[in-house]
């Protein structure tokens, strides 16, 4: 299931790629419009600026803005920054690893084959949407 965290990030993302102009927009402005606790947005806000994503101005016209076009921000990136790990388990990660404790032979595991199956369809999905996509705003 999606986290709240990244329910709340996509919504804060998307309306700041509908943001008119490239003023950069207050966390309240962002809550109070996308029904998302402040405090929780902060944060979530803060991680997007961390990874690149957003940037931030301080003071009294501050807040924060994309960095990119919206149609250069991919779903993959935002979904790792946020969720973590795209595979639903470690065995398949591209970027994230693991061998599974329980499983003395990945290849012949049939979960591993199903798993496989999931990421690379739901990496089409996210590789091929971009933050323009979620916002209608395509340039």
């Amino acid at each position: 299931m999606l986290s709240k965290k990244t329910k709340y990030g996509l919504k804060a993302l998307t309306f700041l790629a509908r943001a008119e102009g490239d003023a950069p927009v207050q966390v309240g402005t962002i809550a109070k419009s996308e029904n998302i606790p402040q405090k929780f947005l902060e944060g979530i806000l803060l991680t997007l600026r961390k990874s690149g994503i957003l940037g931030s101005k301080k003071g009294k016209h501050g807040g924060y803005y994309l960095r990119q076009d919206p149609s250069e921000i991919k779903m993959t990136d935002v979904m790792r920054v946020l969720e973590g790990p795209i595979a639903m388990v470690p065995c398949v990660s591209l970027n994230f690893y693991e061998k599974c404790d329980d499983c003395p032979d990945e290849h012949a595991c049939s979960v591993h084959k199903l798993m496989i199956m999931v990421r690379d369809n739901t990496l089409k999905v996210l590789r091929n949407n971009t933050l323009a996509d979620l916002s209608n705003t395509k340039s």
